[in-house]
């Protein structure tokens, strides 16, 4: 009943060219950058929804990379001056599934908590995930159901089972935090 993988995931964020000679700033979307930010690592472009790679654009194999403030400049191969970088900005770089690192304990991908029913320590239905927002000090968990939406931090404070098989997280909220 666990929820299956999609066929490819997001990894980075081509945000905008750099320079002149083609280089792009990724923005990574990966807990692993340096896994898929690599020479020699091919990405492929995603679509406008970043779910499945672009029909018209080919993948893109890094040539050259180098860290740059909180990501990456990169060259890709075939792209060599700004004119061709310009042209990718906004893409996703998508890699298919099996090349993703495994989890280590206690990780979880984002797309398995979409859908995933929340229920109080004692019970109570506050619905199903419908987005899953990163920020710090920790993801925030939206929740639709009959209390209309709920944010609720997914951290060990609040979060007191998560069941991948079963699809269903219990949380135990403080008192005062569904008013």
């Amino acid at each position: 009943m666990s929820q299956p993988h999609p066929p490819f995931l997001v990894v980075g964020h081509l945000n905008k060219a750099h320079g002149k000679k083609g280089e792009l700033f990724v923005w990574p979307l990966t807990d692993h950058p340096e896994s898929h930010f690599a020479a020699g690592q091919a990405h492929l472009p995603g679509d406008g929804d970043a779910e499945k790679p672009s029909e018209s654009i080919p993948p893109l194999t890094i040539e050259t990379v180098r860290p740059y403030r909180r990501g990456f400049l990169v060259k890709f191969a075939g792209v060599d001056d700004r004119t061709a970088a310009d042209g990718l900005r906004g893409l996703y770089l998508l890699r298919p599934f099996d090349t993703i690192d495994e989890l280590e304990e206690g990780e979880i991908f984002y797309h398995e908590l979409l859908g995933t029913a929340v229920t109080t320590r004692d019970g109570a239905a506050l619905g199903k995930v419908t987005e899953v927002f990163p920020v710090r000090p920790a993801d925030l968990l939206q929740v639709m159901g009959p209390r209309g939406e709920v944010l609720v931090p997914f951290s060990d404070e609040f979060v007191v089972d998560f069941d991948r098989e079963h699809r269903c997280i219990v949380v135990d909220l403080p008192d005062g935090f569904l008013e």
